[in-house]
């Protein structure tokens, strides 16, 4: 659980009431359809009762549609109606409505963090307490040693004094946290901890002014240091994911070289860059938005797209990203997207969103401790008169109740899933594989058909030369001759899959529709399709062939057939054999002719193929297999993918997809490999087995300590140390999945072998 403080930037910051609704107004963003969307920051969020409640209060305004509150960013993203019925909707009513439950608010302003001043004061808090409860320790042990009554009281008096100012400093994290609960007529996970430490001190206190034997203000003490370590642990944790949208935000490029219409250069903020400006991009810089290139010849580090670290050369028309690094050479780029809509800003956008869905676990874990605080207070209200009533001692019934304040305190329980969740999507970052929603990781453990799209999917929608039926020796010549003239994708294609000298022309002219036609003194050369190049004396090629064709002819007579298959996309074959070996069944749902869906399945070993579907068959398709009970994944990346993906059990997209097959994924993978399908699945089928484990440790643990507090066995002491050391234990068990991260697909690789090792026997 992450802690909240108010510092000094925090006081300054844009108050609830001062933002007046044309302010908000301005600050949100249209949606369209009359929906708006505004972020504000929240910076006292810090667990799962936080989310309910002001998530609970936004959407009880009848103008807002959905609210949702990221736990890491402490931000709300909230989209509203921007007119109502009768009256147009006032949305600094939603800023009010977080004031009234108890959360500051102000409009967000999107920066790199520079610096953690919440980790540094845990940290110094974590210092403060730690001193002093090894002193206090120290000064116990004489105690315990048999000192006499007089020595005893001193001790007991000097620890009291040590623990005083270090519960104030130390416990301030908890007291505010718990008191702004109370006051607003809520409870949360902080407050059964401040109770407990609150009157550990008190019966202690008592226990020193009355000269008694016992004292246990290094429970007290304790108690704070271990929970501050927890929660310090917690909040590195959730800071290390955010690391990765600050770096991101970092290699964004503050502003651009303009190239003006009369060639003078002016330096703009990258705000500034509307589409169609030409800018000017030197050896070592950043491209700042999404571009195309207009001069110049260079090599780019895209990495930050596709997470291959070799350099990629581009050269006029060539297509460049926002992030991407100039390496050799000086570009003249003409942007095709201003800043928010560029790639770079759409990365940051899906990072930051992966924590605002919540999921069926999450909100389990946070209904388990919003009910869980209350139960904590009434199981300590019934031990503490059950010891009085029917013990007769009634400080003993305080130092029981105390006990299993302290011993049962949630913290366990609220880190089961977001520690999961956190250290999850930081492995599929590292992997190039951005998570839109929280919810998406959990239903894409429960995965088990896998459906993929053919084309831009399987393959990368550019075609390769697979085979030449050539009538003459110097046919490839003449046809790439005439091909270099084109850049249809066929054509090009051609030039890439030759090698020989191209043949040169008195004139080219391209043929919309038809194909290429030259001249060379009195033949006429055509290279296009059968109808174009050969009229009605060219025998077609048959209707059942999976490959596409180009025909060369000289005055109308054949020359050379040019057979062209799309290209596979790297590791297809690997991903699919890792998913047909974790138990997953796979099939193709594609637009195009059977004849050639049928082909890419054999290639790839898929057993069922369809093709020629519309999107809406596609859809069928998908609503089926869920009515049959499957929970598929849908792989798509076109515009015809995005109802499949929308109605699939969860869906995945290549960062090459249109921007409407990007919105509808709950998943995109930036690099070219397939892999990173198998990937990801493994990587949410161990979350959510380290989930379950934590929920079993963290419930474990509190059915096995309550009754040993209630029953009188364990000190407060005893409590603090058996409380802090569950929550460490949940959160070392969540960062086990760094180590399986590291080989998500070992084990599905390991039955790849034995079972071909099986087929070979």
């Amino acid at each position: 659980m992450t802690c909240c403080t108010m510092d000094a930037e925090s006081v300054l910051a844009l108050s609830t009431t001062s933002s007046s609704a044309e302010e908000v107004r301005l600050a949100s963003q249209p949606l369209g359809g009359g929906l708006r969307q505004l972020d504000l920051s929240v910076p006292d969020i810090h667990c799962g009762g936080c989310i309910s409640t002001i998530e609970g209060a936004l959407l009880t305004l009848p103008f807002v549609k959905t609210a949702r509150v990221n736990l890491t960013a402490r931000r709300v993203t909230c989209v509203y109606q921007e007119e109502m019925e009768t009256h147009a909707a006032d949305p600094s009513e939603i800023l009010a409505a977080i004031n009234s439950a108890g959360y500051r608010a102000h409009l967000f302003t999107p920066s790199a963090a520079e610096n953690d001043r919440t980790r540094n004061q845990l940290l110094l808090a974590i210092g403060v307490s730690g001193f002093a409860a090894a002193n206090i320790m120290l000064l116990s042990v004489s105690v315990w040693s048999g000192a006499d009554a007089a020595t005893r009281d001193m001790f007991h008096w000097i620890s009291a004094m040590i623990a005083a100012p270090a519960l104030v400093y130390a416990g301030r994290f908890f007291f505010k946290s718990a008191w702004n609960a109370l006051r607003h007529g809520r409870t949360n996970m902080d407050v059964p901890i401040s109770l407990a430490v609150t009157l550990s001190y008190a019966v202690s206190l008592w226990e020193t002014i009355h000269h008694g034997e016992h004292a246990w203000f290094d429970a007290s003490v304790s108690l704070l240091f271990f929970l501050l370590i927890g929660r310090t642990l917690d909040h590195i944790m959730r800071e290390k994911a955010r690391a990765a949208i600050n770096g991101l935000a970092r290699l964004a490029p503050r502003g651009a070289l303009l190239i003006n219409p009369d060639g003078s250069r002016r330096y703009i903020a990258v705000e500034e860059i509307a589409v169609g400006d030409e800018i000017s991009i030197a050896a070592g810089e950043r491209v700042p938005v999404d571009s195309v290139v207009v001069s110049g010849e260079s090599d780019v580090d895209l990495s930050i797209v596709t997470g291959e670290s070799s350099p990629v050369a581009v050269a006029s028309n060539s297509e460049v990203s926002s992030g991407a690094m100039n390496l050799t050479g000086s570009l003249v780029l003409r942007a095709t997207r201003i800043a928010k809509n560029s790639l770079l800003s759409e990365i940051i956008g899906l990072m930051e969103a992966a924590e605002g869905g919540i999921a069926r676990y999450r909100r389990i874990a946070d209904r388990a401790a919003a009910l869980y605080s209350p139960a904590v207070h009434l199981l300590a209200l019934v031990s503490f008169l059950a010891w009085g009533l029917l013990g007769g001692d009634w400080k003993q019934a305080m130092l029981v109740a105390v006990a299993v304040l302290i011993i049962t305190c949630p913290c366990a329980l609220g880190l089961a899933v977001p520690v999961v969740q956190v250290v999850a999507a930081g492995e599929l970052f590292r992997k190039g594989i951005m998570v839109k929603d929280g919810s998406a990781l959990e239903r894409l453990a429960e995965t088990d058909t896998v459906a993929f799209d053919k084309t831009g999917t399987l393959t990368m929608g550019r075609p390769r030369l697979v085979r030449v039926d050539a009538m003459e020796e110097n046919s490839t010549a003449i046809a790439r001759g005439l091909a270099v003239h084109s850049r249809h994708p066929l054509s090009q294609a051609l030039v890439r899959g030759t090698e020989t000298a191209p043949m040169s022309f008195d004139s080219v002219t391209e043929i919309p529709g038809g194909g290429l036609e030259a001249r060379k003194g009195a033949d006429v050369y055509r290279l296009g399709n059968t109808a174009f190049a050969c009229g009605t004396s060219f025998v077609p090629r048959t209707a059942d062939s999976p490959f596409s064709e180009v025909v060369l002819s000289q005055n109308g007579v054949d020359l050379a057939r040019f057979f062209f298959d799309d290209t596979l996309r790297p590791g297809a074959r690997e991903a699919i054999g890792q998913l047909d070996a974790a138990g997953l069944e796979t099939l193709i749902v594609s637009g195009d002719r059977q004849i050639v869906v049928d082909n890419t399945a054999h290639a790839l070993g898929i057993g069922r193929a369809l093709g020629s579907l519309t999107p809406k068959r596609k859809v069928d398709e998908c609503q089926r297999l869920n009515g049959e009970g499957r929970r598929v994944l849908m792989v798509g990346d076109g515009i015809n993918d995005a109802p499949a993906l929308a109605a699939a059990h969860v869906s995945m997209a290549p960062a090459t997809a249109s921007d409407i097959g990007r919105q509808a994924a709950d998943l995109v993978f930036f690099n070219d490999h397939l892999d990173a399908v198998p990937e990801a699945i493994a990587i949410a089928r161990r979350s959510a087995t380290l989930i379950r484990q934590n929920f079993v440790l963290a419930i474990g643990y509190n059915v096995l300590a309550a009754p040993i507090a209630i029953a009188g066995l364990a000190t407060p002491l005893i409590a603090a140390v058996a409380m802090s050391t569950s929550s460490i234990i949940v959160v070392t068990n969540a960062l086990r999945l760094n180590a399986f991260g590291r080989r998500p697909d070992m084990h599905i690789r390991g039955r790849i072998g034995r079972s071909a090792e099986v087929k070979a026997a």
